[in-house]
């Protein structure tokens, strides 16, 4: 009896170590398979996110719409004309399955005849010049124009650095305008 214990306990506790073994071993793959489920997701919900901004009725050249994506939430950033916008976004965003919190940093852009009157003369300098006509026949053009109290900050991504060049050489041009800021980025 004594000879069967000792072989049953040698059994039972080679069994638990190789039970243990294995679970070692398949539990980085486990976090590694987490990981890129996670990531996966991530990405899904970041391409969602831009679909859902960019087909917002109400989103023009003169509006900004940025985001990050951490985790289940989404923080909205950007600047808007209209306070409706802002309101949209974040309720279109909010509806994305997936989307467990929405951070809403929106900007809303002080009302100002003046920015609203230097903002359709940036929009003429900019897509009337040579070259540039490329942009403007699309639903939402690239290069969007943002102002606030007379300062301008573009925002956006052009095909190369001639383009960025001109569109700040044009936005420079206009009458009125205090500063110009070339955030732009040259498609890769």
């Amino acid at each position: 009896m004594l000879i069967v214990n000792k072989v049953f306990r040698h059994a039972v506790s080679g069994c638990l170590a190789a039970t243990l073994a294995l679970m070692a071993s398949q539990t980085p793959g486990a976090q590694v398979s987490t990981q890129q489920r996670q990531a996966k997701a991530e990405s899904r919900l970041q391409k969602e996110v831009r679909h859902v901004l960019v087909t917002q009725p109400f989103y023009t050249v003169f509006d900004n719409l940025a985001f990050k994506v951490t985790g289940d939430r989404v923080t909205l950033l950007g600047q808007v004309a209209t306070p409706t916008l802002k309101i949209d976004a974040a309720n279109a965003v909010k509806s994305i399955e997936g989307v467990s919190a929405v951070d809403n940093q929106i900007e809303v852009l002080p009302v100002s005849p003046n920015d609203d009157q230097i903002r359709r003369a940036e929009y003429r300098a900019i897509y009337s010049a040579p070259g540039m006509e490329k942009y403007s026949i699309q639903a939402v053009p690239p290069i969007h124009i943002i102002v606030k109290n007379g300062h301008v900050t573009l925002v956006g991504v052009v095909a190369n650095e001639a383009d960025k060049i001109l569109a700040n050489a044009r936005a420079n041009s206009v009458s009125g305008v205090f500063s110009v800021a070339n955030d732009l980025k040259v498609e890769a």
